[in-house]
């Protein structure tokens, strides 16, 4: 791969593994490939004369830009430069096999019905071979599977001729020498980067592609030292790393005016190792646009003969015999059916069987066979992003014309039905909002002290996400409520102090065993009302989704919430949620000026009791009774235990508990609180009497002072 150092000497060229072109302002973009590489999109300057070399143009520039644009590669503009036209255009990310000229000349030749020329790629070899020059030995095979090297002795390294620096500059890429210039044309031909290193500055003349040593560092083309991680993927010579294996060359391998002996290096990396790597070396080049995108793994060697070719005609030198490469045999795609009845279904159109044949096999699908219904293919090596039947849906639709299909075209088209979460979700959703409550939306990022805020649901660590662009926020929230705390505290700094909100999304807990993590989807509240309001809201969401059984809460001490103002929520045996008002510690922290409460619940145990189905209730017949009790106990009883001990003695006839207040001062003695709930009886069946009612009073009576040691207030 060449160096592309605007001083210009050895390196990963324009693609090779991963070396920046070096652009040049007084250098007109023409023809080929500028690449943005983090963008979804990438623009492509296509050259129409450099076309021209693979496909036969019958039509204007002007018309091959908009057929294009119809079959996915969108145009953005056609400029006249230097007696060529540029053609620029856009290729998503799904499409790397159009990163190259040749790639563009596909797609022109299967809309114009033109043949594709492709070039020949023989060139003369001499003896020793390659095997008795270098080694090649991939120790990291899962993040190089493929690796090609050839040598090339003798060259003469200097200006690149008239056609090659044209050709380039067309395409905005500065001419730096001949060696280097041939990587990047080959880069901007068919896609696939390279990398030249001067032979006789590799120790042992070895290639070893393997992960980074602790400590290892590398000075890359661009004069930047960079520090090494073990997981890195390097490509490295006896002694040391040579190159930063998809992304950037070495300095001290690189090519230069005295180099006379190359080695070529045609390879490919594994994407998301690239990408890792990019990432955490805050470096990126076009070389590693496509590798992380996937490069076409038949055409490894075919860009390293091309290459070896280019650079014995325009830098002289012989190729020694043969290749080393190193990888196991290219692998088969799969083959994919389609069913002729599923295009009309789909696009609300008739194409033949003969022409959708046709199509794909004017796109590189093999034909394995068809019959009246369907046609089975398998895809090409550089389409990696054909897998399905739809997509094969896609392609023929395509090529056979977007334009063609009707505005008014009916397609066939069938009800969709909400998943069960998807209606628990929307009922909580409806509810809430009926409460008073916003919904906000907050990241699933946060830095360590939003991490930290509220830490109820799991001790461990949280996850983090090893990013350039997230230093600060790389912690993966294992709690809704802090982002949600931060939202409140924004609305009071903007005079808005009666915000209520919830959030229904995603925490990130550590799992139970190394390296595994769970992804609850929890629901959280943060309001301006009592602890008890807020229990009472979350009561309303079960009643909304008609659950079965009561809320218990269990008084716990935390640090999160006031002193006796914190809660343990369950349904059943199961645990719900944490429900509480933020202690002074917390509301400082967060710089409320208001108190709050809070609660955050685990959505599955909801989603788990949930009756969808509403179920016919009658409207009683006979008339409730209800009565009234004012207990004094020991502040330490929780409401929890006294509403069990209530419906254990209450008999059949009860039919709810209702909780009024909690009183504490004069003349309640210390330590002690005042209970205030009610009680309601009714009978399906009849009309209760008072002596029914009053003996169902004493005996709850009964039992609260038994366990409790309950006094009647008043009494």
């Amino acid at each position: 791969m060449s160096p592309l150092s605007k001083g210009g000497k050895g390196g990963y060229p324009h693609g090779g593994s991963g070396y920046p072109l070096p652009r040049s302002a007084n250098v007109s973009f023409g023809s080929v490939i500028a690449i943005q590489c983090l963008d979804p999109t990438v623009l492509m300057i296509v050259s129409w004369d450099w076309l021209k070399q693979y496909v036969r143009l019958d039509v204007s520039a002007e018309e091959l830009a908009e057929r294009l644009t119809m079959a996915g590669l969108n145009h953005e503009s056609t400029r006249e430069v230097a007696g060529d036209r540029a053609i620029d255009l856009e290729v998503t990310s799904n499409r790397p096999d159009c990163l190259g000229h040749i790639g563009v000349a596909r797609e022109a030749a299967v809309l114009l019905g033109q043949l594709l020329r492709l070039p020949d790629v023989s060139f003369g070899t001499g003896r020793p071979g390659v095997a008795d020059l270098a080694g090649v030995e991939v120790q990291a095979a899962d993040l190089c599977p493929r690796y090609v090297a050839r040598v090339i002795r003798g060259v003469r390294v200097g200006p690149s001729p008239d056609w090659l620096r044209r050709q380039l500059a067309t395409c905005g890429v500065a001419s730096i020498n001949n060696v280097v210039d041939v990587t990047n044309y080959v880069l901007l031909e068919a896609g696939q980067p390279l990398h030249a290193f001067d032979y006789d500055k590799l120790a042992e003349h070895r290639i070893i592609v393997r992960r980074a040593r602790r400590g290892e560092t590398i000075q890359a083309i661009n004069q930047k030292r960079y520090e090494l991680s073990a997981d890195q993927c390097v490509i490295a010579d006896a002694r040391r790393p040579v190159a930063v294996a998809g992304i950037m060359g070495g300095f001290e391998t690189e090519v230069s005016g005295g180099t006379t002996n190359l080695l070529i290096e045609s390879a490919e990396f594994d994407p998301l190792s690239v990408r890792r790597t990019s990432r955490a070396l805050a470096l990126s080049s076009d070389s590693s646009y496509r590798f992380v995108r996937g490069v076409d793994p038949a055409g490894v060697d075919w860009a390293s003969r091309r290459c070896c070719q280019l650079i014995t005609e325009v830098a002289g030198g012989v190729a020694a015999e043969g290749a080393i490469t190193v990888g196991p045999p290219l692998p088969e795609r799969a083959p994919v059916a389609l069913r002729h009845a599923q295009i009309e279904r789909i696009l609300g159109i008739t194409v033949p069987p003969e022409k959708t044949r046709e199509i794909l096999g004017q796109l590189g699908l093999e034909e394995l066979r068809h019959d009246n219904a369907s046609v089975t293919v398998r895809p090409p090596s550089w389409r990696r992003d054909l897998e399905r039947e739809i997509d094969l849906v896609e392609e023929v639709a395509r090529i056979h014309g977007y334009e063609r299909i009707p505005e008014d075209a009916e397609v066939p088209m069938t009800t969709a039905t909400r998943t069960p979460r998807e209606r628990v979700h929307g009922i909580l959703r409806e509810a809430l909002g009926a409460a008073g409550f916003s919904e906000a939306v907050t990241l699933s990022f946060v830095d360590q002290p939003l991490a930290d805020a509220f830490r109820l649901w799991s001790p461990a660590a949280p996850l983090s996400v090893d990013h350039p662009s997230r230093r600060q926020e790389n912690l993966l929230r294992p709690s809704l409520l802090p982002s949600l705390l931060a939202a409140r505290r924004l609305n009071e700094s903007r005079g808005t102090r009666t915000t209520e909100l919830y959030e229904l999304a995603r925490v990130y807990l550590r799992g139970d065993t190394a390296g595994s993590a769970d992804e609850p989807v929890h629901l959280a509240l943060v309001s301006g009302r009592g602890v008890h309001e807020l229990k009472g809201v979350i009561e309303l969401l079960l009643e909304r989704l008609h659950a079965p059984g009561g809320l218990t809460a269990e008084p716990i001490q935390a640090a999160e919430f006031a002193a006796g103002q914190g809660a343990r929520l369950r349904i059943g045996d199961r645990l719900l949620g944490y429900l509480g008002q933020v202690s002074d510690a917390l509301a400082a922290r967060f710089d409320l000026r208001t108190a709050c409460s809070v609660a955050e619940l685990d959505v599955a145990p909801l989603g788990d009791v949930a009756r969808l189905v509403p179920r016919y209730q009658p409207i009683p017949g006979f008339p409730s009774s209800e009565r009234e009790l004012s207990l004094i106990l020991d502040e330490a009883v929780p409401w929890a235990r006294v509403e069990e001990a209530v419906r254990s003695a209450a008999g059949d006839h009860l039919e709810s508990i209702r909780f009024f207040d909690i009183y504490h001062g004069r003349p309640i003695p210390a330590g002690k609180k005042s209970l205030h709930f009610g009680i309601t009886y009714r009978s399906p069946e009849r009309t209760l009497t008072r002596e029914e009612v009053d003996a169902a009073q004493q005996a709850v009576i009964a039992v609260c002072r038994a366990r409790f040691g309950a006094e009647l207030r008043g009494a």
